[in-house]
């Protein structure tokens, strides 16, 4: 008799186990979408940060050659009418994607700007909210 009550002083019941999952799942449920929130912000924060950097570089850029370039590959790879180019102006030997892996779009002569860049957001399309919303440099 006494191996039966040992036995059964050591393990968990199925209700027990039940409860856990249930609190288990309920913090889930409301912590989840806070964190996902948080990192989608974040992204947010960091295309802008990119943006403002570019758009730096690309003032660098208008400075020694005299003009903003037609390509903003021009920041990497040297542009055969450019012959005052110092380049790569990146630190890295690319133009940097947006935090979701696109390529940043830009435009000279820019409807806004000298010169446009924006980021179409997580889903790559037009408009959006949240973040699918556009990333602009004229924002």
């Amino acid at each position: 008799m006494r191996s039966i009550h040992s036995r059964r002083g050591r393990g968990f019941t199925l209700v027990e186990l039940l409860v856990v999952l249930a609190i288990l799942g309920l913090l889930a449920g409301l912590v989840g979408p806070q964190v996902m929130k948080f990192l989608g912000s974040s992204k947010s924060k960091t295309a802008h940060l990119q943006i403002s950097d570019l758009s730096a570089t690309l003032d660098m850029y208008r400075l020694e050659i005299g003009r903003y370039p037609s390509d903003i590959k021009a920041l990497v790879e040297k542009p055969g009418d450019a012959p005052n180019w110092n380049g790569p102006y990146l630190k890295k030997d690319e133009v940097p994607k947006d935090p979701w892996g696109f390529e940043y779009q830009y435009r000279f002569p820019g409807e806004h700007g000298a010169f446009d860049i924006w980021s179409l957001g997580a889903d790559n399309r037009e408009g959006g909210e949240g973040e699918n919303a556009d990333i602009r440099s004229w924002d």
